[in-house]
């Protein structure tokens, strides 16, 4: 047997000792339970901070929303998730916004940016694959992408390098507006519809297909026969081809757009420095 005191135990000194446990007589044996039962929960809470962080944080919140959704994502579920207390959470974000905000700011980052230093088209047809890729792993984040107005610095150096890239393409501060927000409609609507469709892949659209139109009369419906048994069922067709199709029929659009210039001209003029204010020229 022997005498234990508070400092022996070595209880953080920020904690009041409770009235029953000044010094006791216990066994060796009855250490660890007397520190877990009398201090457990004063002495565990810092230790999780420490091993929290923002950025843990926010990454579990991630893990959480891809395998739940946004509905799955609470503080409670956050903490199980960490293997923490929920207060533990609020240690290192301030509540269900800023964490919205921060898990946004992360499918940002995973984006690839496109370069004004490049040829445009294949630096917003990059960017496009991208981000396509990024939402089909976070398809939660379709939702929410342009819904925050707290953005993060993931997020403004996004939109600053698609604006850089279209205005060193030659357009105008209105036509950028327009094609940033016709690019990124499209992209967002494709990957809306490509994570609702009921089959995966080319070798599944035939049987879901054929199970629709057993469901209805095909000569009250011949048009829409005729491109399901003429074209889906003979050429396995993929839903995913065509996000590169659309694409380069908005990038062609836009390519008409541009201002009527000689590609000579166009290499010729020094592009603006888009870092420095009052090198924006419309």
């Amino acid at each position: 047997m022997v005498v234990v005191t508070v400092e022996a135990i070595g209880v953080p000194w920020w904690i009041e000792a409770p009235p029953r446990a000044p010094d006791f007589v216990l066994s060796t044996d009855n250490v660890s339970y007397f520190v877990r039962n009398c201090y457990g929960p004063a002495v565990e809470e810092p230790r999780q901070r420490a091993r929290l962080s923002r950025e843990r944080v926010l990454r579990a919140a991630v893990e959480v929303a891809d395998a739940g959704g946004l509905a799955g994502l609470t503080i409670r579920s956050l903490a199980q998730e960490l293997g923490a207390k929920p207060m533990s959470v609020y240690y290192h974000v301030a509540g269900k916004d800023e964490i919205l905000d921060g898990i946004i700011d992360h499918v940002f980052s995973q984006i690839e940016l496109p370069s004004a230093d490049g040829d445009w088209r294949t630096e917003l047809r990059r960017r496009a694959a991208s981000a396509r890729d990024v939402l089909r792993r976070h398809r939660w984040a379709i939702s929410l992408m342009e819904s925050r107005t707290s953005p993060g610095p993931a997020t403004l150096r996004h939109h600053d390098a698609v604006i850089a890239t279209l205005r060193a393409a030659g357009f105008s501060l209105e036509m950028t507006a327009h094609a940033y927000a016709l690019i990124d409609s499209y992209i967002y609507g494709f990957a809306l519809q490509e994570a609702a469709l009921p089959f995966e892949g080319p070798d599944t659209v035939a049987d879901v297909a054929e199970s629709i139109m057993e469901q209805f009369d095909a000569d009250a419906y011949p048009h829409l026969v005729e491109l399901a048994t003429g074209y889906y069922f003979k050429t396995s067709y993929d839903f995913g081809d065509e996000f590169d199709f659309g694409l380069n029929l908005i990038l062609d659009g836009l390519s008409a757009a541009l201002p009527a210039e000689s590609a000579e001209d166009r290499e010729s003029r020094p592009a603006p420095d888009y870092r420095r204010p009052g090198t924006l020229n419309p």
